[in-house]
């Protein structure tokens, strides 16, 4: 197997934490593993809402603290919430300063927004609905210009070189669809900021290739998961049939936007006092129900925005016009799609995780800040306060200096995942793991990942299904509904505060093989 050796700090990922944390490092020297163009298949550039921030006079990061952990169902780390909400003002100034065209008022405020389980208007926003977008475009033209970061793209991480419990390389392939033969790229520190798992779920808003892999790489290398049971559902992905499903953004219904079903009838004014601004989890269990009874839930912006949406929400607007429908005369039609995986590896309050010479940020990281359920608009913030975080942990350890740029060229072909079971597997989770679970279920999803996972030797797909029986066996584990995890089987949440899972793959894969001997 072919071996580089670099000075650059390894970084995989090249959505909002890592290019984040890329600059911070500068000029200390970086490498970023991306397997697409910059910009192009990172969750960070599908977000819509916006970056949550107490930056109107009236609230507070107390308050925004105080949100964030009533959201989280029990399992939320106060000490995360209280540290992450006081910084978040500064990083929007910070990004406000590196090119990032946030919507302003007439007297040069901040527009903000009220979503879901805030009590304030404070989800700092750009262009209405395109927040991810735009902030990454700042951030990746500052990157292209910094002379220190080298982004190695096309290349796809598939696992880590260990040295005991020490992080020693990281395999890379061509992220091409026939792959290539493995190289081993060995670096001074890795970060590890590289999305979540909505993609292992057959309905999904999440890009194509976000589908649990960091984390399986991580799980399989011996690093305690945390969480992974937490696995959040947007309640109004656009129900149109595409793969993945269009996002239609919380901040719609900040705005005043209604769900109603096929008769029109408003159903979340008896689910809960703050109706469609009630927690995440709460909407989208309602709007899952009325899909199952068979009520087609729609999202109504008719009344409130009209013609506005679409200046005002333009990939909405987009995603509508594409399927032949328009939001300002039509309803639009919506379900609950795997969104955000509030589990990840587990990190400490340095975002070191437990293998050593490892770090981690946003979605595929576990800090403790969202618990069992994310507060809205949580997640870029979190990515951008641990970007930082671990980069300047890392900066403690590693000096500036100059490398030069490494040459990678990849040769032969790989073993890459199976469309097929990959799609068996999202659709395994999604029945199975979803919304709504049973222990009859978790146990069906967990023989079924077993089988799929011994039709493939792509490592790629390991790592999924390395994830996936992750989320599974703490799911089957947890014997209670907590935040986004539910069990018609154990519906009653235990006690007020509850505990956080903590668990390596080698405990899941016993359970799952206990399971598989019945």
């Amino acid at each position: 197997m072919q071996e580089i050796s670099t000075d650059r700090v390894v970084i995989i990922g090249a959505g909002l934490g890592a290019l984040y944390a890329a600059l911070r490092l500068a000029p200390r020297p970086v490498l970023m593993i991306s397997p697409e163009t910059l910009g192009i298949g990172a969750s960070s550039a599908w977000a819509q809402g916006g970056v949550a921030a107490a930056m109107d006079s009236g609230d507070s990061p107390a308050s925004h603290a105080h949100d964030t952990v009533v959201a989280g169902a029990g399992t939320v780390d106060w000490n995360v919430a209280d540290r992450v909400t006081r910084e978040a003002r500064e990083h929007i100034l910070d990004l406000t300063n590196l090119g990032t065209p946030f919507d302003r008022t007439p007297e040069g405020g901040y527009v903000m927004n009220r979503e879901a389980a805030h009590s304030y208007a404070r989800v700092v926003r750009v262009k209405g609905d395109q927040a991810g977008a735009e902030i990454m475009k700042a951030l990746i033209a500052q990157v292209r210009d910094e002379p220190a970061i080298q982004v190695l793209e096309g290349a796809l991480a598939t696992g880590f070189v260990m040295d005991g419990n020490r992080v020693n390389g990281v395999q890379v392939v061509s992220a091409k669809p026939k792959g290539s033969a493995p190289i081993t790229i060995q670096g001074p520190a890795y970060l590890v900021a590289a999305g979540g798992s909505g993609g292992l779920f057959a309905l999904t808003t999440n890009p194509p290739r976000i589908r649990g892999q960091v984390i399986g790489m991580a799980a399989r290398a011996g690093a305690v998961i945390a969480d992974p049971e937490f696995v959040q559902f947007h309640p109004t992905a656009i129900d149109v049939g595409e793969d993945p499903a269009p996002l239609a953004t919380e901040a719609l219904r900040g705005e005043g936007a209604i769900l109603i079903n096929k008769h029109g009838e408003r159903f979340m004014l008896t689910e809960h006092p703050d109706a469609e601004l009630a927690p995440r989890d709460i909407v989208a269990r309602a709007v899952y129900t009325q899909t199952q009874a068979g009520l087609r839930p729609m999202l109504d912006t008719r009344a409130v925005l009209g013609e506005r949406v679409k200046t005002q929400f333009p990939a909405v607007a987009e995603a509508c016009a594409r399927n032949g429908f328009d939001p300002a005369v039509d309803p639009i039609p919506v379900a609950a799609a795997a969104h955000y995986h509030m589990g990840g590896i587990d990190t400490d309050d340095k975002g070191r995780s437990s293998l050593d010479n490892l770090w981690v940020c946003g979605e595929a990281s576990s800090t403790g800040l969202h618990g069992a359920n994310r507060l809205a608009s949580n997640g870029l913030l979190e990515a951008l306060v641990y970007a930082r975080i671990c980069a300047d942990g890392i900066s403690e350890i590693i000096a500036e200096s100059e490398a030069p740029e490494i040459d990678v060229t990849f040769d032969g072909q790989g073993d890459m995942p199976d469309d097929a079971l990959v799609m068996q597997l999202r659709r395994t989770m999604t029945d199975n793991v979803g919304v709504v679970r049973t222990a009859e279920t978790l146990v069906t999803a967990l023989r079924t990942i077993a089988a799929l996972e011994e039709q493939s030797t792509s490592e790629t797909f390991r790592n999924m299904t390395a994830t996936a029986t992750l989320i599974t066996a703490a799911a089957l584990l947890r014997e209670e509904s907590r935040g986004a995890h539910f069990r018609t089987d154990f519906p009653i949440t235990d006690g007020e505060v509850g505990t956080r899972t903590r668990i390596t793959l080698t405990e899941a894969l016993a359970l799952r093989n206990s399971i598989a001997k019945e």
